[in-house]
């Protein structure tokens, strides 16, 4: 068993994006600029937002921090979101999800100009991954990319089972390990919570994503010995034991399963560091995008 490890592979990607900024601040070009908004209060949403804008720091992007109070109506938070398309030095926005229940989170992600959708949500960034053409994936999936990527794990051929559907990580990562490219050209079979023999088909899995956001959902007798095992969830449990006065814990049993795996991801230091590092590459792109 080997640990996939978001943190050093993360790392890697930020120290050579650090290289590339640092070519282009001497050459006195452009360096990559993203713009995250962020709406009330949530504290998982302030700390992520807090971990991306201290790696834009890190590796030297520009990096803006918009905060609106949770009422803040939702043609206000649209029109913000107008400005931000208009500044020409914006190259990203990210606005944190989930938004107040008022908030229509698709008239959001609609409203972000496709060429500045680092998150890789909007419609036409979907329609583009679906067809296989240029576009910016969606930072989970994205992570999980260059994950398999870094450790070098065979995709071709392998039968991969993605437990969740949602938009943001199920979907999308389906479509891209279906895709005739590496990491890729798996079968893939999408379960949910209206599957049928959910173990059964686990058992044929030889990747398996948990992303469904159920802790230890994934129990060993539901896993092959050799599979690959990638935990996508994150979940605040409470836990009088920790000062936060909560522990984060993963869709996979992980002490039970990883004996038997051959790869598995940790939760936390797994696949949600390498979301940032995915969502940073995509700002990335998107700064050298108008260049060529």
């Amino acid at each position: 068993m080997q640990i996939l490890d978001g943190k050093l592979v993360s790392q890697k990607v930020k120290n050579d994006l650090k290289e590339k900024v640092e070519e282009r601040r001497k050459k006195g070009l452009k360096l990559p600029h993203l713009a995250a908004v962020l709406v009330g209060n949530n504290g998982a949403s302030e700390t992520y937002v807090a971990s991306k804008v201290k790696s834009c720091a890190e590796i030297g992007f520009t990096s803006t921090l918009i905060r609106l109070e949770a009422d803040t109506p939702e043609e206000v938070l649209l029109e913000k979101i107008g400005e931000l398309n208009s500044d020409v030095d914006v190259d990203g926005i990210l606005v944190q999800l989930p938004l107040p229940k008022h908030i229509s989170e698709q008239k959001v992600i609609e409203a972000i100009l496709p060429s500045k959708d680092v998150d890789g949500f909007h419609p036409e960034s979907v329609g583009r991954m679906v067809q296989g053409l240029p576009t910016y994936f969606p930072a989970t999936p994205y992570g999980i990319l260059l994950l398999l990527e870094h450790y070098k794990i065979a995709t071709a051929g392998l039968h991969a089972v993605v437990i969740g559907r949602s938009n943001i990580v199920g979907r999308p990562i389906s479509i891209l390990l279906s895709r005739s490219d590496y990491p890729g050209n798996c079968t893939v079979t999408v379960c949910h919570s209206q599957t049928r023999n959910l173990k059964e088909i686990c058992l044929q899995g030889d990747i398996i994503i948990a992303a469904l956001g159920k802790p230890g959902f994934l129990k060993s007798d539901m896993v092959k010995d050799g599979a690959v095992i990638i935990d996508v969830g994150i979940t605040r449990v409470a836990d009088s034991t920790k000062k936060s006065g909560f522990s984060i814990k993963g869709d996979v049993d992980f002490e039970a399963i990883a004996p038997k795996s051959s790869f598995i991801t940790p939760v936390p230091g797994g696949v949600g560091l390498m979301t940032i590092a995915a969502l940073l590459m995509n700002t990335f792109k998107a700064c050298t995008a108008k260049e060529i």
